[in-house]
């Protein structure tokens, strides 16, 4: 576990009582011990934790008022005051509107209709968590990038290579020039190329894929503007990214890797990325989009014999 989170606040706008929870679920793995706490205590019991006092939470969890506060710091509010704010307006959303009561953990003897009925949900609460922690601001500066590059690299390994193959048939399909890198070797060489105008994207859950990172820090040092989607915004990845958009957070069990969710959660971003692109290129996107699909259409008409 490591001990050293940023504990200074963010003067962007605290997050929203329904995105609390998210916050805690994407930040949970880069906090102490003592915050994890903490965190998990305010997202597990939101009315319970806002009838509290920062005395009565430090006291629940066994940690100190100081803890209480770098940690609701930590997730974006000014203060503690403000973090009760939010849990009670999270209470009084979850109220309105519950969740169903079920797990996303997979037992070996489980039905296939409940093996449905979880992956479905939990699908659907790494799609929210997902929305909900993802930067406008970010996603608005990525865009205005990748509309106007003249040139896009993108970096991925194992699961996350599948999301950077889509992205790239997606702008490739929109006119851009867009190149996926599976080889980390040849992703190097590639980005050796790059400069000013070009965009790179580094897609990466664990934000320390080594075979990702080198290659965007080659793009990031030759003036290419760099793009990191990740789970782990603190992560190393970052230190050579203009822009970080971050996914959810999922829990890894035995019969579900992690990759399974994190895999879901980087389509969103980079469907919301790519819509991005195509607004802002509307004119020239519409008109290659129509040509692709004419230009395939004969593949999807059934042969007459």
């Amino acid at each position: 576990m490591t001990n050293d989170v940023k504990e200074s606040f963010n003067p962007e706008s605290p997050p929203a009582p329904a995105a609390l929870a998210a916050k805690v679920r994407t930040l949970a793995p880069t906090m102490t011990r003592s915050m994890q706490r903490v965190a998990e205590a305010v997202a597990g019991d939101p009315a319970g934790c806002a009838a509290l006092t920062v005395t009565g939470l430090a006291e629940l969890t066994g940690t100190s008022e100081a803890t209480v506060v770098r940690t609701a710091r930590l997730l974006g509010y000014p203060g503690y005051r403000d973090l009760r704010l939010a849990l009670a307006g999270l209470a009084a959303h979850q109220l309105s509107g519950r969740a169903p009561a079920v797990t996303a953990d997979i037992a070996v003897d489980d039905p296939i209709a409940d093996v449905v009925t979880k992956l479905a949900y939990d699908e659907q609460q790494t799609l929210a968590d997902t929305a909900a922690g993802l930067d406008t601001v970010q996603l608005g500066a990525a865009v205005a990038a990748a509309a106007t590059a003249r040139r896009i690299d993108i970096y991925g390994v194992g699961a996350s290579s599948l999301v950077g193959q889509d992205l790239a048939q997606k702008l490739l399909r929109i006119g851009l020039i867009a190149h996926a890198h599976m080889d980390p070797h040849l992703a190097v060489t590639n980005a050796v190329q790059l400069r000013s105008g070009d965009v790179a994207i580094a897609i990466t859950h664990s934000g320390s894929t080594g075979d990702v990172i080198e290659p965007l820090r080659v793009a990031f040092d030759r003036g290419a503007t760099t793009i990191a989607i990740t789970g782990r915004p603190d992560g190393p990845v970052s230190q050579y990214a203009d822009h970080v958009l971050t996914t959810s957070t999922a829990r890894e069990s035995e019969l579900r890797p992690a990759a399974m969710s994190s895999r879901t959660s980087q389509l969103l971003v980079v469907d919301c990325l790519f819509i991005g692109v195509a607004q802002q290129t509307y004119e020239t996107a519409a008109p290659a989009l129509s040509a692709s699909y004419e230009a395939l259409a004969h593949r999807h008409t059934p042969r007459s014999r």
